[in-house]
């Protein structure tokens, strides 16, 4: 069909894919989209069609795209974003409005098609390609296909972080990302989330160093891109895709080492989340993990450290999805209970 032109995108739909090209220009041109550029967006990521005619300026039409649960990383970490800048929104005027909401039906028509859930990696698909590098007043922020290196190098870098010089995180102790703008008294930032980002506590964005400042204009547009690329990555690290039931086959789970790494760090917890017993159970097969006691605790009580490094596991845990918010609460509170 027909290109469908808008106020801030042309989108073209081919039956299975919306591409979009951004073509904001002058005054209206908008930071965001400008970086993003264009992108192919697969039907089966759109969970809902949003058609509103008469909703946007001038009694034009508006058309949204929501997208399914951990496919747009825009909308995660993005969520205090201006209307204008969401990739998947689009404006455009009165004239153009039957055409608009024919669009409008034929994705509505075409996402309920789709019962399987969109492919794991399909929000990197709508990300910049790795290696992807930014530059804020106060250093650096690089991501490519092994992880994520800060470095502060920037003038106005603090001198906890200029001693620092850099952070680095390998891909699979990522659990995510943070993008905070500008309020127009602080400054905005990215931050890098890890399992053990609770533990440490994050302090002022100034001092921490899982955090890139970012100053106003075109750096926190910047940031807000890495933000949403590390946040895609992570999704894609840890969900398993469409058609296998939610499980991964037999052959492919053995052939992940972070299927082992996630299989073993899930055991060992419920192995410590058990009741604490005074020994061991006779039963011909060697000690029960029931009745065994967690490492360093007696039985007057438990090891505080201890303690504080399984909900550390368990904060990873969450963050990847293993566990619920129910899960990881139960446990967390079981655990505070034996200190």
């Amino acid at each position: 069909m027909d290109d469908l032109r808008g106020d801030q995108a042309v989108w073209r739909f081919d039956g299975e894919t919306v591409a979009i090209r951004y073509e904001t220009q002058g005054w209206s041109r908008d930071p965001l989209l400008t970086r993003i550029g264009q992108l192919e967006l697969p039907v089966a990521a759109i969970a809902e069609v949003d058609f509103q005619p008469g909703a946007g300026r001038r009694k034009g039409w508006v058309l949204q795209l929501r997208l399914h649960e951990r496919t747009d990383p825009y909308a995660a970490v993005g969520a205090m974003l201006k209307e204008k800048s969401q990739p998947f929104r689009l404006t455009g005027q009165a004239s153009g409005e039957l055409v608009a909401e024919y669009l409008a039906d034929q994705i509505r028509f075409a996402a309920g098609q789709h019962t399987d859930p969109p492919a794991p990696d399909t929000a990197t698909r709508l990300v910049p390609r790795l290696p992807l590098h930014i530059q804020t007043a106060e250093g650096t922020a690089t991501m490519d296909g092994d992880g994520v290196r800060l470095t502060w190098s920037g003038a106005e870098a603090s001198g906890r972080k200029r001693k620092a010089q850099r952070r680095e995180y390998g891909i699979s102790e990522i659990t995510g990302a943070e993008w905070v703008p500008s309020d127009g008294w602080e400054w905005g930032y990215l931050r890098v989330t890890t399992g053990r980002s609770a533990s440490e506590g994050s302090g002022k964005p100034k001092q921490d160093l899982d955090v890139l400042l970012a100053y106003v204009g075109a750096q926190r547009y910047d940031t807000l891109l890495m933000a949403a690329t590390i946040t895609a990555h992570v999704w894609a690290r840890g969900r398993p895709g469409p058609g296998d039931g939610g499980k991964r086959d037999a052959a492919s789970r053995l052939r992940d080492p972070r299927w082992w790494l996630d299989t073993a760090a899930r055991s060992v917890d419920q192995l410590r989340a058990l009741p604490v017993g005074s020994g061991t159970k006779d039963t011909g097969r060697g000690p029960d993990p029931e009745a065994a006691a967690a490492p360093g605790e007696a039985a007057g009580g438990a090891d505080t450290e201890w303690i504080f490094r399984q909900i550390e596991s368990l904060g990873e845990l969450h963050a990847r999805g293993l566990l619920t918010d129910e899960e990881f609460s139960a446990k967390k509170a079981e655990l505070l209970g034996r200190i």
